[in-house]
């Protein structure tokens, strides 16, 4: 159930399942049992931050409480990365993801039932990309038990599973990470697990504020986006399997987040993978205690190190100076393009600085060698290609429609994609 708000629209599901037949009410006994699993998908921050509550009112209502008694008392969640991480950028949405998680066990074993997560990832980093074995290991403890859901999706599923050796690599990783999860605390953070939520609740604020203040708050930021990046042309040129917005409307807020990730990894900016994170690290940081709990968080806490980690993978493949490219020639307006671009280029800034201090290194990728490896084997055919797009993206916004034009589009597209992968 896509966009979760309430118990309301859980039941509204059961009301529609009874017509099909897939719902049934014993008339003997009244007691109600379903065919299928009802599954509600809280996706925004605010839908996340009252999960546990709509959870909870689902398993108080008696009738519901009898439909999950007939799945064998258990209750399937799907949590959603893409959205949140659109609503709330990538700092907010992952720390509110964690924490709705760990509310959502609690709530489960309140009412004795068993809860599996669904998690709605996705290949790049704001949608729930990285590596999947430390994906899994940095869940809150009790939040896999035994078993999880999660999606693979677009360019991911073949790289991932079109060689038999491939998908065995790949689903043993699966398998070890749920084996380690389920039997381990992988946390143990005993008494500093108090100061550590403290510091995340206060670095989500923050991260947020500034998040918002450029995406929401700047009165021409749509006009900036829809110029920087080749949006317009992925919805024109029918690029993906659905329309780019949910309704007819330039606003942010309607644009789905598979387009607004891809369009800010194809100008390289990759913004919603990082932006917000330096601010929130500035602001806390203001003396030499806070700065130590920082590196603590990092040094113990798999949650953190793992948003860090994912972080750094992103920001080795954001290229300023690519993006300047995409921003001189496509953006028209000169004064939009200093003010937006000079605030997105202090901000990464402060996430290279931060993430360099936090893990004692300057290299994003000082983790992960052989991705750096293979970044720097494939990032020079890149170039070229993004100068292509750009000289494109001129010619058919100039009103140039010709059929190799568009077709130029697409492959550039498709072609830029490939070489980031997890682009989206």
């Amino acid at each position: 159930i896509s966009k979760a708000e309430s118990v309301s629209d859980v039941l509204e599901q059961t009301v529609l399942l009874r017509e099909a037949a897939l719902v049934r009410v014993d008339p003997a006994t009244g007691t109600i049992a379903s065919a299928v699993d009802i599954v509600p998908l809280f996706e925004t921050i605010s839908d996340l931050r009252h999960a546990d509550a709509t959870l909870t009112a689902m398993l108080t209502n008696e009738r519901y409480r009898q439909i999950v008694a007939s799945r064998g008392d258990r209750q399937e969640v799907m949590v959603g990365y893409s959205d949140s991480n659109k609503d709330g950028g990538y700092l907010t949405s992952q720390w509110e993801l964690y924490r709705a998680q760990r509310a959502l066990v609690a709530a489960a074993e309140r009412h004795g039932i068993r809860l599996r997560l669904f998690h709605g990832r996705g290949g790049t980093v704001g949608r729930g990309g990285g590596p999947a074995y430390q994906a899994i290991l940095a869940q809150p403890p009790g939040s896999v038990r035994g078993a999880l859901r999660l999606t693979e999706q677009g360019e991911m599923v073949a790289a991932k599973y079109s060689t038999p050796a491939a998908a065995r690599r790949n689903l043993e990783t699966l398998v070890a990470a749920t084996l380690e999860a389920s039997c381990l605390d992988g946390e143990q953070l005993g008494d500093r697990a108090a100061d550590f939520d403290a510091a995340m609740v206060e670095l989500a604020d923050v991260a947020i504020d500034a998040y918002r203040e450029l995406v929401e708050g700047h009165a021409r930021f749509v006009e900036f986006f829809r110029q920087i990046t080749p949006i317009g042309e992925i919805s024109s040129l029918n690029v993906g399997s659905r329309p780019a917005s949910r309704r007819n409307s330039d606003r942010i807020a309607d644009l789905r987040a598979i387009p607004w990730v891809f369009g800010w990894s194809q100008c390289r900016l990759n913004l919603p993978g990082w932006y917000g994170v330096g601010a929130a690290f500035e602001a806390f940081a203001v003396d030499a205690q806070r700065t130590a709990l920082l590196h603590e968080m990092h040094d113990c806490w798999p949650f953190f190190r793992a948003m860090l980690n994912n972080m750094g993978m992103v920001l080795a493949k954001t290229d300023l100076a690519i993006g300047r490219r995409y921003a001189d020639a496509l953006v028209v307006d000169p004064a939009l393009r200093r003010d937006i671009f000079g605030l997105i280029e202090r901000e990464h800034d402060l996430a290279r600085v931060w993430h360099a201090r936090l893990t004692g290194s300057d290299d994003p990728l000082v983790d992960n060698p052989a991705l750096s490896r293979s970044i720097r084997n494939r990032f020079p055919y890149l170039d070229p290609l993004h100068v292509m797009q750009v000289e494109l993206l001129q010619r058919y916004r100039a009103g140039e429609h010709d059929e190799r034009v568009e077709r130029g589009i697409q492959l550039t597209l498709n072609t830029i994609a490939t070489g980031l992968r997890n682009s989206g």
